[in-house]
């Protein structure tokens, strides 16, 4: 199983309404796009300074489920509408899990 994990932190400009949208979104990703086993969106609950503000944590049962996720046509919208214009950073990484 591939394991894809995403933290973002958001501009100054991505108000709670927006990044409550940003997520929601994102949380659909299962519906609209599929091709994953399980489906994490979640906020930072504010423990620590700096912290990232949300996490993505999606898990693909091959490579090829996620390339065709990185490139499904609603993905790339829901990334350029709701993800890259309030963007102050991102960091991912993908790793094999046990499953």
């Amino acid at each position: 199983m591939l394991r894809h994990v995403v933290l973002f932190t958001w501009s100054a400009d991505a108000d709670a309404d927006r990044r409550a949208a940003t997520v929601e979104a994102l949380r659909g990703l299962p519906e609209t796009v599929g091709g994953m086993t399980s489906l994490t969106v979640a906020e930072d609950v504010g423990l620590a300074d700096g912290n990232a503000h949300t996490v993505l944590i999606a898990d693909f049962p091959d490579d090829a489920a996620f390339a065709r996720y990185a490139q499904d046509p609603v993905h790339v919208q829901v990334v350029a509408e709701h993800v890259r214009p309030w963007l102050a950073a991102r960091s991912a990484v993908q790793y094999r899990t046990d499953g």
